[in-house]
């Protein structure tokens, strides 16, 4: 448990990032789903009031034990995160066209946005705890721990999540010494390998999303939509913005779901170009703080651990930022803290509450 004497090597400029940014996301949702005729906010904000109670609850959680501990646990806590996403699979609540939901009575639990962190504690623990070698069988089980997630999240079907598993492991392996060359070789194995995707792997509404990307005003009121009203929405703002509330697109309902995926459309709006540079700069800020705290982890185990955090908390904001540019398609990917979701706040607290661990016990035995 925590030590009384650790509390003063607790990161509080990490600490205070992620909750400024949860702060600001909040505002973008209470502006975003605000109703002008009624004065009220959305029940949406209370529910994400919540969902951040919770999420630093479970930080305090995952930085008060050692995350060796949770090491010794992680297959555990692997088991249970396959069998949640395989009930959600099966059994799950159904919605725009996916089931990936468990409907708990007071909220829906999405146990995909847990695979992430879970997968990085599963690959710490096997690279540093029973295989340190680097043997074919090894690495057999290393792919094992990510293949099994990936392809029942895929099933949901939510490719968008189950890409962000792929940084994570790819990161880690990179560190306990996969070669670079089977990383280029991999690359040149996804690229050959990218038309029988194309045919095959994707369903017909994902190609529909990456045709639209490559030319949104071929149908600019049907698969384009979106991802247009995004890029008018963020290019609206000017420098300064249009102001708190003030938002046409998001308040006029012009961008769906802005209050979720496209959230970073709406801050654009509304704070302009200085709104978008103090929250980068958070991001960026958390992103390199994140990997000093690998840097200074005592043992391989959390350098693991933090770096594959860090890999899927970076792949997530470049692409839903990207994805709000006009410069990636349109995917379900929340922005982290900041995106309404319940379960993704909750994951990436909880995520953050390892990175902090790590970087505080670096004084203990």
């Amino acid at each position: 448990m925590l030590e009384q004497r650790l509390y003063r090597h607790i990161d509080w400029l990490l600490l205070g990032s992620l909750f400024l940014l949860a702060a600001i996301g909040v505002a973008m949702i209470y502006s975003t789903t605000y109703d002008p005729t009624t004065g009220g906010a959305s029940p949406l904000v209370s529910i994400q009031l919540w969902a951040l109670a919770l999420g630093f609850l479970a930080l305090v959680i995952t930085l008060s034990i050692d995350y060796r501990w949770f090491a010794d646990l992680s297959p555990v806590f692997f088991m249970g995160l396959v069998g949640l996403v395989a009930y959600a699979l099966l059994f799950g609540t159904t919605g725009g066209g996916a089931r990936r939901w468990i409907d708990l009575g007071a909220f829906n639990l999405q146990p995909s946005e847990f695979a992430r962190m879970v997968v990085a504690l599963g690959l710490a623990t096997l690279f540093t705890r029973y295989w340190q070698g680097r043997t074919p069988f090894g690495w057999l089980m290393a792919v094992t721990v990510v293949a099994i997630p990936f392809v029942l999240i895929a099933q949901q079907p939510d490719l968008g999540t189950a890409v962000t598993l792929l940084p994570v492991a790819l990161v880690i392996f990179v560190f306990a010494g996969l070669p670079l060359r089977y990383v280029g070789l991999l690359i040149v194995v996804g690229t050959l390998s990218a038309p029988a995707v194309w045919a095959y792997g994707l369903e017909d509404y994902q190609r529909e999303r990456i045709l639209s990307f490559l030319d949104p005003e071929k149908d600019p009121r049907g698969a384009g939509y979106q991802q247009l009203q995004a890029k008018i929405t963020a290019g609206s703002g000017g420098a300064t913005g249009k102001g708190f509330l003030r938002g046409t697109q998001s308040q006029y309902n012009f961008l769906p779901v802005a209050h979720n995926d496209f959230v970073f459309s709406v801050l654009a709006e509304e704070q302009g170009f200085l709104g978008v540079v103090v929250a980068l700069g958070l991001y960026l800020f958390v992103i390199l703080r994140g990997m000093d705290a690998a840097r200074l982890a005592k043992d391989r185990l959390g350098m693991y651990l933090v770096v594959g955090i860090m890999a899927g908390f970076t792949f997530q904001v470049i692409y839903n930022i990207a994805m709000s540019a006009g410069l990636a398609p349109v995917k379900g990917l929340t922005l982290p803290l900041m995106s309404y979701g319940g379960s993704s706040v909750i994951a990436t607290l909880a995520a953050f509450g390892f990175v902090l661990n790590v970087r505080m016990r670096r004084f203990t035995n």
